[in-house]
C-alpha cells in the first residue's frame, strides 16, 4: 500500500491523474496544456525509467498494475474528495483492438482479449474518483461496435447516472496532422464530461497544409542509422519516395513483382518528404514501414520527431524498445491540444499562448530521391501476377472492423 501523502494547499493547475502513461506522450502534451500531475499508472519497467529520466519532477510510480491501482488508488491519496480530481487520462493498450492485429493468428478478439481488461479497471478508477473529465485514446476500432468497448464504456457511465453522477460522452476519430502532427495517426479520442459543463472538440487547423517528414526530420542528425533488413530490405532503393511494394505491381511503373493489394498497406512504404509520415507501427516486421527516403528503418531520433516528441527526451532500453515505446505513444502535440481544449471547458478561458509542441515549418524540401534499378535478385518474381479478388474474397481478419488504424 502507497504511502499516503496529502496534497493539502490549493492548486494553481488544473489536475489530472494519468494511466497507462508508457512514453509519456499523452502526459507531455498535458503537462504543456498547464495540468498539474499528481500521479502516474505504468507498468513497463523502460517506460518507467523514461518517465524518471525525463521528468524526474513528475510523481513516481506509484501504482505500476492498473488492475491494483483500480483496487487500492483513492482520492485521499493525493489529498482529494471524490469529485475534486479534474483530469483522468489513459490510452490502454491498443493490440486487442488493432486492425493489424486481427490478422495474426495469436491476436484475441477485441474485448475478449485479456488485455482489454485494462479498460474496465481504467473505468473502476473513474468510479473512484468521479473526475470533472475522462479521457481515452486508441487506435480507430477501438470504438468500433463489433469490438464492444462502446458498449462497455457507455453501460458504465449509463450506470453512473443511475446513481446520480451523469456524464456526457462523445468520442470522434481524429487524425493527428490535421492538427500539426508530421504523420498521419488516425485515433479514437474518448471524451467524458460532467453534463452540466461544455466541451468543445479542437477544430484542426492543418487538414490542407500538413506539417510533413520534411519539417520534422531535416535537422535531425541520429546516433545510429540503422540498416534495413529481411529478404526485401535490397528492393527499398527500386522504390519512389511516397510509395510501397504497389510501385512493383500494375498498378505501378516498376517491375511486376507483386500482385496489386496483395500485401498489406505498409509492406515496403517509403516516407515522402513533401507530406506527413504514415503511423509509425509499435511492432513492425522487417518489410513494415514507413522506411526513410534514405532506405532504412527510422532511427529513434527520428521516430521520436514525427510524434512530435522534444528533441531532448531520452528512451532507456534497446532500438526494438523504442520502435514499440514510441509506436504506442500518443502524439504529444496532439494531447497537448485536445489538453487544452478541456482545460478551456474546466477553468472557463483558453490557454494563451503558443502550442509547445508544434513543428518548425522547414524550407521547401529537396527533390526526390533517384530510384536504383531492381536488383537482380527480384527478376525472379516478374510475372503477370492476379490482383486481390475483392473484398471479402481474399484472407479475413480475425474480428470484422470498419475502421483502419
Amino acid at each position: 500500500m502507497p504511502k499516503i501523502e496529502p496534497r493539502n494547499p490549493p492548486r494553481q493547475l488544473p489536475t489530472v491523474l494519468s494511466a497507462f502513461s508508457g512514453a509519456g506522450g499523452l502526459d507531455l502534451g498535458l503537462e504543456a496544456a498547464g495540468f498539474e500531475h499528481l500521479g502516474l499508472i505504468e507498468h513497463d519497467e523502460l517506460c518507467q525509467q523514461s518517465l524518471s529520466l525525463n521528468r524526474p519532477q513528475w510523481p513516481s510510480i506509484r501504482w505500476a498494475d492498473i488492475h491494483i491501482a483500480s483496487k487500492e488508488c483513492k482520492p485521499r491519496h493525493f489529498g482529494l474528495k471524490r469529485g475534486e480530481l479534474d483530469l483522468l487520462a489513459g490510452a490502454p493498450p491498443c493490440q486487442p483492438f488493432s486492425t493489424a492485429a486481427q490478422w495474426s493468428s495469436k491476436s484475441r478478439r477485441g474485448i475478449e482479449d485479456e488485455r482489454a481488461s485494462t479498460v474496465s479497471s481504467f473505468l473502476k478508477l473513474v468510479s473512484s474518483f468521479l473526475p470533472k473529465v475522462v479521457l481515452m485514446e486508441n487506435v480507430p476500432s477501438f470504438w468500433n461496435s463489433a469490438v464492444g468497448i462502446e458498449a462497455l464504456v457507455r453501460g458504465f457511465f449509463t450506470e453512473l447516472a443511475s446513481k446520480g453522477f451523469r456524464y456526457r460522452v462523445e468520442a470522434q476519430i481524429l487524425n493527428a496532422a490535421d492538427y500539426g502532427v508530421p504523420q498521419i495517426r488516425k485515433r479514437a479520442i474518448i471524451v467524458a464530461w460532467r453534463t452540466k459543463d461544455e466541451f468543445q472538440w479542437p477544430v484542426g487547423k492543418f487538414t490542407s497544409a500538413p506539417m510533413t517528414s520534411w519539417d520534422a526530420l531535416c535537422e535531425i542528425t541520429p546516433k545510429v542509422a540503422p540498416e534495413a533488413k529481411g529478404k526485401w530490405a535490397q528492393l527499398l532503393p527500386s522504390i519512389p519516395e511516397g510509395w510501397n511494394y504497389i510501385w512493383h505491381t500494375n498498378k505501378g511503373e516498376g517491375r511486376e513483382l507483386f500482385g496489386y493489394r496483395t500485401k498489406f498497406w505498409s509492406f515496403l512504404l517509403k516516407l515522402a518528404k513533401d507530406r506527413p509520415a504514415w503511423t509509425l507501427a509499435a511492432q513492425p516486421g522487417p518489410s513494415t514501414g514507413p522506411f526513410h527516403w534514405d532506405n532504412r528503418p527510422l532511427a529513434t531520433e527520428e521516430m521520436l520527431a514525427l510524434q512530435t516528441f522534444p528533441v531532448a527526451w531520452k528512451l532507456k532500453g534497446a532500438y526494438r524498445d523504442h520502435v514499440k515505446m514510441i509506436g504506442n505513444a500518443t502524439p504529444p502535440l496532439l494531447a497537448e491540444v485536445l489538453g487544452r481544449a478541456i482545460r478551456k471547458s474546466l477553468l472557463k478561458r483558453p490557454l494563451r499562448r503558443n502550442l509547445s509542441y508544434l513543428p518548425r515549418q522547414a524550407s521547401n524540401p529537396p527533390v526526390t530521391s533517384l530510384v536504383s534499378a531492381v536488383p537482380d535478385e527480384f527478376l525472379k518474381y516478374e510475372k503477370n501476377h492476379p490482383a486481390h479478388p475483392g473484398k471479402g474474397k481474399g484472407p479475413k481478419p480475425r474480428l470484422e472492423l470498419q475502421d483502419s488504424n
